[in-house]
Formats: structure tokens, sequence, C-alpha cells
């Protein structure tokens, strides 16, 4: 009969122990976890397009990273989306001289105003490329609209980080002050 526990699985065990307790101990956090400063607990958010995509994919993330949305005033710290835009550039050909692939870009430009503290304004850029078949031109819209909406989706995400970060940058210019 085999003992009910071996000396590899207790072995195992307490590695796993060990290292899960070394990654809670040093701060280790998922990515997508972001630590927001406690100033924008509560944030406002306006739009260029207070309807469009990318205002639900901002409103989204305030969600899930525990922002309350709250509306526009002189006291609340405020995310003003400027504007958004999709650019793109061939980067190679067929040999019938048709675009074979495209790069897309996407750039968001966004304004944060904190009361008391000041206002920053930043943009992000999101790159993918995109190949083009001209035998599957339905398939390819669908596509690009599949590619558009997952930029969004980061670009959203990385406004969020940019957001964790403000408590560093408004510290700094505090410091340049005095």
């Amino acid at each position: 009969m085999k003992a009910f526990f071996s000396l590899k699985s207790t072995i195992r065990t307490l590695f796993v122990a060990v290292m899960a307790l070394a990654t809670a101990s040093c701060g280790f956090h998922l990515r997508g976890n972001y630590m927001l400063p406690d100033d924008i607990a509560k944030l406002s958010l306006t739009s260029f397009d207070q309807y469009g995509q990318l205002t639900r994919q901002v409103e989204s993330q305030f969600k899930l990273h525990g922002v309350e949305s709250v509306p526009p005033s002189e006291t609340v710290p405020n995310l003003h989306l400027i504007s958004e835009s999709l650019g793109e550039r061939t980067l190679s050909l067929y040999q019938n001289s048709r675009a074979a692939e495209y790069e897309l870009t996407y750039v968001v430009s966004y304004n944060i105003v904190v009361p008391e503290k000041g206002s920053q304004t930043y943009s992000t850029k999101v790159n993918r490329t995109f190949l083009d078949n001209p035998l599957t031109a339905l398939a390819k819209s669908v596509e690009r609209d599949m590619i558009e909406d997952e930029m969004r989706q980061q670009a959203s995400r990385q406004i969020m980080r940019q957001l964790a970060r403000l408590t560093a940058v408004f510290n700094k210019l505090e410091e340049e002050e005095l």
C-alpha cells in the first residue's frame, strides 16, 4: 500500500505555496488590475461623440476598474475624449500592383483635468496590420471592422493605464513648481 503523502508531492505542494506567498508579498498584480489614484474614484467622461463606440469602451473600463462615472462638474475630475482618427498605409503589394497588406493606425487624443492639480493632454496610438484579399471583399470588410473594434478596446485600456500614472505625473509637476 502506498503512503498517503509522498515526499515528491509534499515538496511540490510546499514549492507552490512558497511561490504563491512570494508573488503576493512582492506586490505583483495581474495585468489589467490598475491601482488608480484616489483622486479619480469618481470621474466624469465627456466626449466629442457621446454615443460613440470609444466612449462606450471607456465607460466599460470605468466599470471594470471600479471608477464611478458621474456628471461633469468643477469639483470632479474629468476625462475628455478630444478626437479619434483611423489611418492606413500600404505595406505590401500584389504582383498586379494592388495593395496586399495595410497598416491601420488608430489615434485617440484625450485630456484629463483634476481640480486643484491641473490638466494633462495625451494621445494614444494603436497599430495593426490587415491583409487584403480582393477575392473575399465582404469577409475582409467584416474582419476590418473587428480589427477596428479591437483597436478601440486596446486604446481604452491604454487610457486606463495612463490614469493609473496620474499621481506620479501630478506629484512631479508639484515638485517642479516648488
